[in-house]
């Protein structure tokens, strides 16, 4: 943890770095990642770091490592685990949700609720999550 670094309530914090001022205020799950000078974390981010369909091989007993692609050629991290890669003074917005393999760049923001996809978010990105919500009438039998 570098200077003047938040991990604050109920946050958890695992083979990760974070560099100055960066903040996991509350809430927050980082695991096998690293946060840039000044990033700051919404309440309820959490940076995964297993992809669901990681099942050790029987004969090795190892994990699949994680494979991610960036300008169309993908690129074998070597790792099984790896949560995210944020860059200086990029912010997510409160349960945001980041897949294993997730780079982003920085000044980026993420926002609120948005699940982001493996790979590179190029720097000066906003994230947004789309999604219609409908009302009903409910009906009382």
């Amino acid at each position: 943890m570098g200077d003047r670094c938040v991990l604050g309530h109920a946050s958890e914090l695992k083979n990760s770095i974070m560099l100055n001022d960066a903040k996991a205020p509350h809430f927050a799950y980082v695991g096998d990642s690293i946060l840039g000078n000044n990033v700051n974390l919404g309440a309820g981010t959490k940076l995964s770091n297993l992809s669901v369909a990681s099942e050790k091989e029987l004969s090795t007993g190892q994990r699949p490592t994680i494979k991610i692609v960036i300008d169309a050629e993908e690129v074998d991290t070597g790792l099984a685990k790896l949560g995210a890669i944020i860059g200086d003074y990029a912010q997510t917005g409160c349960n945001a949700v980041t897949n294993p393999g997730t780079l982003i760049g920085k000044n980026s923001l993420v926002y609120a609720n948005t699940s982001v996809s493996k790979g590179l978010i190029p720097e000066n990105s906003i994230v947004k999550l789309r999604q219609v919500t409908e009302i009903a009438t409910r009906r009382i039998d």
